[in-house]
This record gives structure tokens, sequence and C-alpha cells, in this order.
């Protein structure tokens, strides 16, 4: 029988706090190994995508305002007058064709990888 009052040296030992310590660390490492290197990686695509966004939107753009001042010097006919919204429907007709094109590229490009 054991004596009163006596206990075993392990019980009577409180935790290391080194090894606390050791593994809080290991879980932060861990916890920054798997978010932090994920979100660079979607962080650098983000910006190839908005970059490639801007430009296509830039080139819309200058596209459009090209194609509108070239129908309303070169077809004098629709560009006055009662007809004077012709151009401007034209371009907005091309511009939601271009926009519908790379919409449904984009769609195709998604059931791809899904």
């Amino acid at each position: 029988m054991a004596k009163k009052g006596y206990t075993p040296a392990s019980a009577s030992k409180p935790a290391d706090s080194g090894d606390i310590a050791d593994v809080i660390e290991l879980v932060k490492a861990y916890a920054k190994q798997e978010t932090l290197g994920p979100l660079k990686g979607i962080g650098r695509k983000i910006g190839f995508g908005l970059a490639g966004a801007t430009s296509l939107a830039l080139s819309l753009f200058f596209i459009s305002l090209g194609l509108l001042r070239l129908l309303q010097t070169k077809v004098h006919s629709i560009a006055h007058g009662a007809w004077s919204f012709v151009p401007y429907l034209i371009v907005f007709v091309v511009c939601v064709a271009i926009t519908g094109f790379a919409l449904s590229r984009i769609t195709k490009i998604e059931k791809e990888y899904n």
C-alpha cells in the first residue's frame, strides 16, 4: 500500500512548457504553410486576371470608339438627321456580340476544369 501523501514522480511534475511551446509553434507554422502559400498563388492569378481584363476592356473601348468615328465620317447618309442614332446602335450591337463571345468562352473553360 502506498503511503498517505506520496505521489508518483510523473504525477507531481508539471507539463514541460517547452513541449507545449513547440507544439504551438508547429501548429502556427503549419497554418501559415497551408493558408499563406495557396493565397500567394491565387493572388498572382488574380493579378494576371485583372491585368488581362483591364487590357481587354480598354481595347474594346478604343475599337468601339474607332468604329463609331468610322461610321460617322464614312457613312454620311445614316450619320446625320433622323438616322443619327444608327452608328451608335451598330457599335452597341458589336460590343454586345464581342462581350457575349468572350463570356461564352469563359464558361466553356470553366466546364472543362470542373
